[in-house]
């Protein structure tokens, strides 16, 4: 029988072969995370958190507490840091980079061996206990000739990951400000149905007295009346989106249970004095834009894929087996055993399946690659230049309907008031005039929500993370289907 020492010297090589190195960076907890960390911080000036235990949970938490407490009224910058430290979709993109970062450990790694051992002749009679030993480890070859351009493969797609990961932390930071954009004005909406409405309920208590004195049709009254009952009407339902909205903000914020409890401003911030100045957005956007990096890394991917699939056209598994074989006979009453080491080389003679269609598959693969980065990079120059002519027109949109539509109707109203007073007007024309002035100062409060929400997309169209389609037509329809706003 073989000695433990014996077959301990004929496992040695194979064993050396399929070892395995230290995956480095790829191994910490934390992996990828710091660039993630840095590249969002560019872009929000904010601080966000890969949550993966217990303690780092309660801090979060904490810090969130913190903040809700720290402000009466909560303002976009707070909303999208609480965002950044309790969203846990953005926790399970976290998670999505720490699978790409075991991925690249893992590549790190030779592949085991495989021991197989096998005897024959047992329960012979004659045999003490069999006749024939073999061992063999099979170790492959190709994968530990092709093991670099895998790693670096697998780095590259880690870094991918990274960015992606980013990509999603600016995205959730947008959608935020946006949601809290749109709460607000909702809010907004809502104060000035109020006030309109407590004007036509004075209006039409005023109506019913003089019809009680006969000094007013019961037409006009029924004028009045149903003025207010559709302003009740329009009020109930901006109150409700206004109540969703706010819900939305929620849950972008991760909020639930005492923390809900929280207050929003009533109405958005007033124009700035001046729109800022862009003239180089294109460029920034090429420059910055990370889901553009993404594309980039991607035809990297591809092209690290090409050349692996080339230096494997050919011969796509190469193992060799190594090991020994013990033969034990009796002749003459006397025992002999010998022990021999044995190698082979196994792999797949390229007769049928020349790789060529491999190769094609991988070909096409760059050239998708490519294509889709030639248009990645074009569509950046596009929703750039969107951002900001979307930024630069709703500004003056806004500001016309600040300092031009709103001041006429009011204007309007005063005389319709004056002239009703002297009974030169009749009751229908001044609550038409009423109620163009209430619409034309929604379109104003929807229109400085158009600007607000144009000048949150800038930063997403520069660095990456907001909407696919930058048409401010789109960004404004959007917007008024899900505007709406929370106390």
């Amino acid at each position: 029988m073989i000695g433990p020492r014996k077959l301990t010297a004929v496992l040695v090589f194979p064993l050396a072969l399929g070892g395995c190195v230290t995956g480095g960076d790829y191994s910490s907890k934390q992996a990828g995370f710091a660039s993630v960390a840095d590249k969002t911080a560019i872009a929000t000036a904010k601080q966000t958190v890969w949550i993966q235990n217990q303690n780092q949970a309660r801090s979060a938490a904490a810090e969130v507490k913190n903040l809700l407490a720290r402000r009466k009224i909560l303002d976009a910058e707070t909303a999208v840091q609480i965002a950044l430290l309790n969203n846990k979709g953005l926790q399970a993109a976290y998670a999505d980079l720490g699978d790409s970062a075991a991925d690249a450990w893992q590549s790190t790694m030779f592949i085991n061996p495989i021991v197989s051992i096998g005897a024959t002749g047992i329960g012979t009679p004659g045999l003490e206990a069999f006749k024939t030993i073999e061992g063999v480890i099979t170790t492959n070859i190709l994968a530990l000739a092709t093991r670099n351009r895998d790693v670096a493969i697998a780095d590259t797609r880690f870094r991918q990951a990274q960015l992606s990961a980013a990509v999603r932390t600016l995205q959730v930071a947008a959608e935020t400000r946006r949601a809290w954009i749109g709460a607000v004005a909702a809010w907004e909406n809502v104060g000035q149905l109020q006030r309109a409405q407590a004007t036509a309920d004075a209006a039409s208590e005023l109506a019913e007295k003089l019809g009680e004195t006969g000094a007013m049709t019961k037409g006009a009254q029924a004028r009045e009346h149903v003025f207010v009952a559709e302003l009740a009407g329009e009020t109930a339902k901006a109150r409700l989106a206004a109540r969703l909205a706010k819900e939305e903000l929620t849950r972008l914020m991760g909020l639930w249970g005492a923390d809900l409890d929280y207050q929003i401003p009533n109405s958005l911030p007033p124009l700035p004095k001046a729109v800022v100045r862009r003239d180089t957005i294109e460029a920034e956007a090429l420059r910055y834009r990370i889901d553009l990096q993404v594309a980039k890394l991607e035809l990297e991917a591809t092209a690290r894929s090409y050349g692996l699939t080339e230096a494997t056209r050919y011969i796509t598994d190469l193992e060799i087996l190594t090991g020994f074989e013990t033969e034990r006979e009796i002749e003459d009453e006397e025992k002999t055993t010998r022990t021999t080491g044995q190698v082979e080389l196994e792999f797949a003679i390229p007769i049928f399946d020349t790789g060529r269609a491999r190769m094609r598959k991988a070909e096409l693969a760059y050239m998708r690659a490519a294509n889709q980065l030639a248009e990645r990079a074009v569509n950046v120059r596009s929703e750039a230049r969107s951002a900001y002519e979307a930024y630069r027109s709703n500004y003056d949109i806004a500001r016309h309907y600040r300092n031009n539509v709103v001041p006429l109707r009011t204007k309007v109203e005063e005389e319709s008031l004056l002239t009703y007073n002297g009974m030169i007007t009749n009751t229908f024309e001044l609550l038409t005039d009423t109620r163009d002035k209430i619409n034309s100062i929604l379109l104003s409060v929807n229109a400085k929500r158009d600007f607000w929400l144009a000048e949150a997309n800038l930063a997403p169209a520069i660095y990456g993370g907001g909407t696919t389609n930058a048409s401010a037509e789109t960004e404004v329809a959007a917007a008024s289907d899900s505007s709406g706003g929370g106390h």
